[in-house]
């Protein structure tokens, strides 16, 4: 089988793991810089030209696709699927995740945990209105663009957090507001989701001073044993939202667990050097499960 990791770059650590993987399981691995595709699109049907030639003989792919080319890099996965390739995550999955309103929304309809969240059109004079909504200060003020921590703002006063949103929305940057869960006390719990399962998560505590908890802002990560309903938390998340590959990060909280985000192209080496689970081989084992069972629907039909 021949697998194309979707990927700007080859020295990362996913995309590394997940093609020296490939290999061991016996597969012919590829990276294909996405940003770098032609997407033709004919009467004759859909194809791809990488580097001057046609993609050819792709059994699947694996999309790494990084948030400041979601458009883009979608519309090469979307190019993918309309040729018959298996996709490890789909290309509408990608976009209701990248999307962090869209992807709130789908789980408040869902009825699933998550901090009290607001968000509104750019309107003078009305920051405290927002602060109010989700319980005055301290509270957390996200750039819905924002990636890895970056973007994420702690507002401890009110007045700080009007004057904060009044600056994102004279900047006209969209932006969401959530209540603070100060019991979490600066960690989260990233769970990792193969194939509608839980096959490794960690607990990550922010720096000293610091309330993100992201491993790229200098965390910490450890092994844990999730509970009943943070496993069952997580794993609906990823199935509202249509993922089979997913981490979902989550936060501990009185009223149990509460969804932050869910991240379609999860890192690699913090769950594994955590967890010392074997996570790229995971996504492979699901790969070949997919394609076998996707070939053999196939031979059935003709």
């Amino acid at each position: 089988m021949k697998i194309a990791i979707l990927s700007r770059n080859p020295t990362l650590y996913s995309t590394k793991r997940l093609y020296k993987t490939i290999q061991e399981r016996g597969h012919e691995a590829v990276v294909v810089d996405h940003s770098l595709c032609d997407l033709i699109i004919e009467q004759e049907g859909p194809s791809i030209i990488y580097k001057g030639d046609k993609l050819t003989n792709i059994d699947a792919i694996i999309p790494r696709i990084g948030a400041s080319v979601t458009f883009y890099g979608t519309a090469v996965v979307r190019q993918f699927e309309l040729m018959g390739v298996f996709s490890a995550i789909e290309s509408q999955a990608i976009v209701r995740s990248r999307d962090k309103l869209r992807c709130l929304q789908i789980l408040s309809k869902e009825g699933l945990g998550m901090p009290k969240t607001a968000f509104t059109n750019f309107s003078k004079g009305g920051e405290k209105q927002l602060v109010e909504h989700v319980g005055g200060a301290p509270l957390i003020i996200k750039l819905l663009e924002g990636t890895q921590g970056l973007g994420v703002v702690l507002a401890e006063t009110k007045k700080a957090g009007q004057s904060v949103i009044e600056a994102f929305h004279g900047l006209k940057a969209r932006i969401i507001v959530q209540e603070f869960i100060k019991e979490a006390r600066g960690a989260d719990i990233r769970a990792f989701i193969v194939n509608g399962k839980v096959v490794g998560a960690m607990k990550r505590q922010g720096a000293e001073g610091e309330f993100r908890s992201n491993l790229h802002r200098g965390g910490k990560a450890e092994v844990i044993k999730l509970s009943r309903l943070e496993k069952t938390a997580a794993l609906n998340a990823a199935k509202a939202l249509g993922l089979d590959i997913a981490g979902v990060d989550m936060l501990q909280s009185d009223r149990g667990p509460l969804i932050l985000e869910v991240n379609s192209s999860p890192g690699l080496e913090g769950i594994e050097k955590a967890t010392g689970v074997n996570i790229a081989g995971k996504i492979v084992e699901y790969i070949e499960d997919s394609v076998v069972k996707k070939t053999s629907k196939r031979k059935i039909k003709e």
